[in-house]
């Protein structure tokens, strides 16, 4: 069992930047990859970023490339977001997930993860 806890989400204009956080708990010995997606309401969650545990290996949706970044720091256990340039299309609730396979070909798959948290909500105005 994992439990993962986001926070750091709020209101931000247009450009502006903000700094989600995952706190992990419980077997966090056992997470092999972790990812961040979004939704909105009325449609299907959205890929974002994943970072792999072993090889610290990142991965992008285009939507975010260049914008995002996934980083971890293993001494806390946490992993986070870092969003720059934010546009008020990347308004959504972010949810972090955690995977407990050591190997994972779909990274933007929900289906792929085990666990999630509950969601912390960014709102970005124009």
């Amino acid at each position: 069992q994992v439990q993962l806890v986001e926070s750091g989400g709020g209101l931000v204009q247009a450009g502006g930047s903000l700094r989600l956080s995952c706190a992990t708990s419980g077997r966090t010995f056992a997470i092999y990859h972790m990812g961040w997606f979004r939704q909105t309401p009325g449609k299907e969650r959205e890929f974002a970023a994943a970072i792999s545990w072993g090889d610290i290996s990142t991965f992008y949706s285009d939507s975010v490339k260049g914008r995002f970044t996934i980083s971890r720091d293993n001494a806390k256990n946490t992993v986070y977001l870092q969003m720059n340039s934010l546009k008020p299309e990347d308004t959504a609730a972010y949810y972090c997930a955690a995977s407990f396979s050591l190997r994972i070909t779909s990274p933007q798959r929900p289906d792929e993860y085990d666990y999630w948290g509950q969601g912390t909500q960014v709102t970005v105005s124009s």
